[in-house]
């Protein structure tokens, strides 16, 4: 089924600058019969049967993330862009294909749990995943794996990482 998601996903040239071909997931979620069986799908993966809870990445891993929590009864936490949280923060900056950032996590929402399974929507070069498993790392959690809907697979982002990486659509 995945593989026959490509059509969904529209390209937009030169954005959010020159050079980039941002890919946008946005369409999935206008089919709510297509993006249900993507959750299901993607649910499946022991990337989340191993994990304690689920971190999603801000803001479309929201989405993914938080329909998955929901469909496997698991908590979700979330890595937010920075100035977004409340409470005792990690934080840690980031470079991504057309500039830099940085993201926190609320100290206190993972300290009950020992894995985690990341999601995000995309993966390119693996930057932001690469943030959030480092401040988990950091941490002293676990990493059960990434799980993302699009990966831009000639980018390597997968290569940064010692643990599973799942996506449903390579481009």
């Amino acid at each position: 089924m995945t593989e026959n998601l490509k059509y969904l996903i529209k390209d937009h040239i030169n954005f959010p600058k020159k050079g980039i071909i941002f890919k946008d997931i946005l369409p999935l979620l206008q089919q709510p019969d297509v993006f249900s069986k993507l959750i299901e799908e993607m649910s499946e993966s022991p990337i989340f049967k191993n994990a304690d809870a689920i971190i999603s990445i801000d803001a479309r891993g929201f989405i993914f993330g938080t329909a998955i929590s929901f469909y496997l009864s698991k908590p979700m936490v979330v890595a937010r862009k920075s100035g977004k949280l409340p409470g005792e923060l990690i934080n840690r900056s980031y470079d991504l294909e057309y500039g830099s950032n940085s993201l926190s996590i609320q100290r206190d929402a993972i300290k009950p749990y020992k894995s985690f399974a990341i999601v995000d929507d995309l993966l390119a070069t693996g930057g932001t995943v690469k943030c959030v498993a480092e401040m988990l790392n950091d941490s002293g959690k676990e990493i059960s794996g990434l799980s993302v809907v699009i990966e831009l697979r000639d980018i390597c982002g997968r290569d940064k990482f010692n643990f599973p990486v799942e996506s449903n659509i390579v481009f």
